[in-house]
């Protein structure tokens, strides 16, 4: 994370008053990162904090913060999916509050040597561990057909096929290893947008979702959440891309019955349809104007907040 690119978390406050922290209680913060929801929580009141990250300079910080608050925080490493694991490693079964904050963080964007950024020459990693494929192994291996589902799926890219074919087109004379090799590609084939898109937005994200199967571990995370949190506990889920705000939104509106019962000639399933989550607001929550212009990142924020109640886990009736 540079100087000039300080991380900032988005919707701290907002995030704050879904969770609202009490001494005595446990909080987890599932995307630790660099810890901004972490170190306001943990300021705000006498608490216990876990956080999680797969990220290693994630882990350099919190070590740092386990010392700051000592016998307070703890960072464990791993995915945010599988949490309930590493909390039960840790001796913990039951939790007051989550924080999720999904995607790529500004501290992993801003370090060129781990390949997310089309800005910066780096090599094509675009791991947020250390394990798994990178991106350049995707875009060197994956048949075109795969290629174009992946870019159009998980990025939205309405050029998917052009990109895939002059992917694999580049690749036959030489295979990819840098950002900015990929980055030329893509623009040879996608006009910028009239709204300053770089042409390689799309199919980097649709490359960083696949690489950390982060549509899977947002489900795997949010189903542990609903185990983990005791009744009355808050779960607070930032989502940047419609992909993962359209997995929250469902997960939700399916907990908390929001979405009704199918038809009104039907009997109500009470069994089926009991809630094990109250929407703590209908939709999503957003930065306010001055939010945004302190930080654009978070324009593209939403927060979705609900309440655990005393229902069986979803499915566990």
């Amino acid at each position: 994370m540079s100087e000039n690119s300080p991380h900032i978390s988005v919707l701290l406050s907002e995030v704050l008053d879904v969770l609202k922290p009490a001494s005595g209680e446990v909080f987890v913060d599932g995307t630790f990162g660099a810890g901004g929801y972490s170190r306001a929580i943990l300021n705000m009141t006498d608490c216990n904090l876990y956080g999680v990250d797969r990220d290693p300079r994630a882990i350099a910080i919190g070590k740092e913060m386990e010392a700051e608050f000592e016998g307070r925080f703890k960072i464990l490493e791993g995915c945010y999916g599988d949490m309930e694991q590493l909390l039960e490693q840790a001796g913990v079964s039951e939790v007051h509050g989550i924080a999720l904050d999904i995607g790529v963080s500004s501290m992993q964007i801003d370090e060129a040597e781990r390949g997310f950024s089309f800005m910066q020459d780096g090599p094509l990693d675009m791991r947020m561990g250390q394990d798994g494929p990178t991106a350049a192994d995707i875009v060197n291996t994956e048949p075109e057909e795969d290629l174009v589902r992946l870019i159009y799926r998980l990025g939205d890219e309405r050029r998917a096929h052009a990109v895939a074919r002059a992917i694999v087109a580049r690749r036959e004379e030489k295979q990819f290893t840098r950002t900015t090799e990929l980055a030329n590609v893509i623009a040879s084939v996608v006009r910028p947008t009239g709204k300053g898109i770089h042409p390689a937005t799309r199919t980097f994200q649709a490359l960083r979702i696949h690489v950390n199967d982060e549509l899977g571990q947002l489900r795997e995370g949010l189903e542990a959440a609903e185990r983990l949190l005791a009744p009355g506990g808050r779960l607070a889920v930032v989502s940047f891309h419609s992909l993962e705000d359209r997995i929250v939104k469902k997960f939700l509106a399916e907990r908390a019955d929001a979405r009704g019962n199918p038809s009104r000639h039907m009997p109500m399933d009470d069994d089926k349809f009991e809630t094990s989550f109250d929407l703590v607001k209908r939709g999503a929550i957003k930065a306010g104007k001055q939010e945004v212009d302190g930080n654009p990142r978070s324009r593209s924020a939403r927060l979705r907040g609900a309440i655990r109640t005393s229902a069986p886990v979803w499915g566990n009736k």
